[in-house]
């Protein structure tokens, strides 16, 4: 009895343990916080999540051997049941209503740039470049739906180990910091022949992170980072389905293979699931404005918590050992965003 409860992270005899390990992620946060304030990083457009990434990976690679052994189930608890916690709250950030707002164009042009990159970006990683399934689909959600956030989402769906999601979240920072600067330079150069409400359709569709997207559109406009963001909540909103899917196909997998042992389990991301509930709340107006604001900012913090944890369990030996193929398929996938995305957007537009 004695041995099965050393193993539970939050039983009477780890609990002081567990909590330090909390306690510890959340100080880093804070401090990732602060950094992501100063005009420096805001310049770059980075939020606090990569912010936390960046310094929990820092710690990884310098003084990770000194963290007590029995703080680490606290680690793991932020990066994955916070994790799960902070998807869920990230709902409170769109409504039904917004999506209605950009109509058709934008709900068509979000799906279509979604299903594309993703099923583009699965492919090509495991049949062209060979990489393995997991670090294949994290680098192909971050760049279709959202960034960090949907590479965050997906882990615990195909349970990946924590380095390949960093590895995925790094290609994210590239190449959205790239698009964040080089989309306004295009379009002011007149490489990009688009109206505002054009530039915001086609912004909020191909960038990849909500910051990045933010950054892109008010360089060119209001009307145009309006458009971007709505569009861009709409790809967000779309983590659910997809996350609901992959469950359904991988199980369905699973058992085409003729798995021995146990029938293999439906996995059904739950916290999908409440994402669309917590939006669907939202839309219905039953939270005041400030509790949302409260909300918004809480979760902001608990994925904060996540990334931070996800930078400490990875060590730089494991990037090494990727190489630069996740790079060379994120650059791929950020092509065909970026051209691809133009010519689908232009598409999208000619139909309504």
């Amino acid at each position: 009895m004695e041995d099965k409860e050393a193993l539970v992270p939050f039983s009477k005899q780890n609990l002081r343990f567990t909590l330090n390990g909390i306690l510890f992620v959340f100080l880093f946060s804070v401090a990732a916080l602060q950094v992501s304030e100063l005009p420096p990083v805001k310049a770059l457009g980075l939020s606090p999540l990569i912010v936390g990434i960046l310094i929990g990976m820092v710690y990884a690679n310098t003084l990770r051997n000194h963290l007590p052994d029995e703080w680490v189930p606290g680690v793991a608890f932020s990066s994955k049941t916070l994790l799960r916690v902070a998807i869920i709250f990230y709902g409170f950030r769109i409504t039904f209503q917004q999506i209605g707002a950009v109509g058709l164009e934008g709900l068509v042009l979000s799906a279509v740039m979604v299903t594309s990159t993703f099923v583009l970006g699965s492919f090509l990683g495991q049949k062209v470049f060979g990489l393995d399934r997991d670090t294949s689909l994290l680098i192909a959600s971050g760049s279709s739906i959202c960034g960090a956030a949907a590479v965050l989402a997906t882990e615990p769906v195909l349970k990946a180990e924590p380095y390949k999601s960093a590895i995925a979240v790094a290609t994210v920072v590239v190449f959205g910091t790239a698009s964040m600067f080089l989309y306004p330079a295009a379009y002011h150069a007149g490489l990009l022949p688009l109206s505002l409400r054009e530039f915001g359709l086609y912004a909020g569709g191909t960038v990849h992170e909500v910051a990045q997207v933010v950054g892109a559109a008010t360089a060119v406009g209001d009307e145009a980072a309006r458009v971007a963001v709505i569009v861009k909540m709409t790809r967000v909103m779309m983590i659910a389905p997809v996350l609901i899917v992959l469950g359904l196909v991988l199980s369905g997998l699973a058992r085409k293979k003729g798995q021995t042992g146990p029938r293999p389990r439906l996995v059904v991301p739950w916290f999908a699931v409440l994402f669309i509930v917590a939006s669907g709340v939202h839309s219905l107006g039953l939270v005041p404005a400030g509790a949302v604001e409260a909300i918004n900012s809480i979760d902001t913090f608990l994925l904060t918590m996540a990334m931070t944890a996800l930078g400490m369990e990875t060590d730089g030996s494991k990037f090494r050992k990727a190489g630069l193929k996740p790079l060379l398929l994120a650059l791929v996938l950020f092509v065909w965003l970026a051209v691809g995305g133009f010519f689908v957007t232009k598409g999208v537009v000619s139909m309504f």
